[in-house]
């Protein structure tokens, strides 16, 4: 089993979009890239403690790459917004993808040089590549929102 971590807005959204891939094993929201230890939701929220909401998927690479998530992970964002997706707005809201070694983080950069090659976006794509580091799980009541509360999140 591997990890992929990617902050791509609202973590409830990114974390139902990574449940349905199969070979994704178990996600996490929660919160990285920031300065304090063990943030709260009411912390991240503040603006102060430099985390992104984020989501950590367990995969198995013999179902689906690490490619394939970075595929996904385009797709189920605008990675030209910065610090902004949908109506949240703030540096918590950030498109990151936090790679977890060499080989990721080759893949990372490759791919968004691979996008912004493409034509497909206007403006230029301001997703951060950086190491991974402490990830902190959200709240027991954040995990899993959106399939525990279907039709909750309109965009």
């Amino acid at each position: 089993m591997e990890k992929a971590t990617f902050a791509a807005g609202c973590f409830w959204g990114v974390q139902a979009a990574f449940d349905e891939i199969s070979g994704v094993v178990r996600t996490l929201a929660g919160y990285t890239g920031g300065m304090t230890t063990d943030p709260t939701y009411k912390d991240v929220c503040s603006g102060r403690t430099g985390h992104a909401e984020a989501v950590e998927a367990t995969y198995d690479p013999s179902i689906v790459s690490y490619d394939e998530l970075l595929d996904i992970f385009w797709r189920i964002h605008d990675p030209t917004t910065l610090n902004r997706q949908g109506p949240d707005v703030g540096s918590q809201y950030r498109s990151a993808i936090f790679y977890h070694n060499d080989t990721q983080r080759k893949k990372a950069l490759d791919s968004k040089h691979a996008l912004e090659k493409t034509g497909r976006y206007s403006k230029r794509v301001v997703t951060e590549i950086v190491a991974a580091g402490p990830f902190y799980p959200a709240e027991d009541y954040h995990q899993h929102y959106l399939r525990k509360r279907p039709g909750s999140c309109s965009y």
